[in-house]
């Protein structure tokens, strides 16, 4: 099996400091070696009636599965989960093995 995805769409409570949460939530994925790949976005093209509400999208990448799993009972992923889960007003969440379907293109070497 190849990389195993961890994705997090997610609606905040109104008054919840953002970017603080984005910045906890990047300084505990630097602490955590099992995390191969993070990134995240704020939804700005889409209708409201298609995005329902949900405004941000995090996405991590796992080398494996049991990396992944490694991951969620790491204690800071563990601590941080508590703070961002009280400031989720709703949220979908995937766990999935990825399917590469269009590789990135080869870099040149010099």
């Amino acid at each position: 099996m190849g990389e195993f995805k961890h994705f997090v769409i997610v609606k905040f409570k109104e008054g919840v400091a953002i970017e603080d949460l984005i910045k906890g939530m990047g300084k505990m994925v630097s602490q955590i070696d099992a995390v191969k790949h993070f990134e995240w976005g704020q939804d700005i093209e889409s209708p409201e009636m298609l995005r329902q509400g949900y405004t941000h999208a995090f996405l991590m990448t796992f080398n494996s599965k049991e990396d992944f799993v490694a991951f969620q009972g790491h204690p800071n992923h563990v601590e941080f989960s508590a703070t961002f889960s009280a400031a989720i007003e709703k949220l979908v969440l995937l766990d999935f093995p990825s399917t590469l379907v269009k590789p990135p293109p080869a870099t040149a070497t010099a």
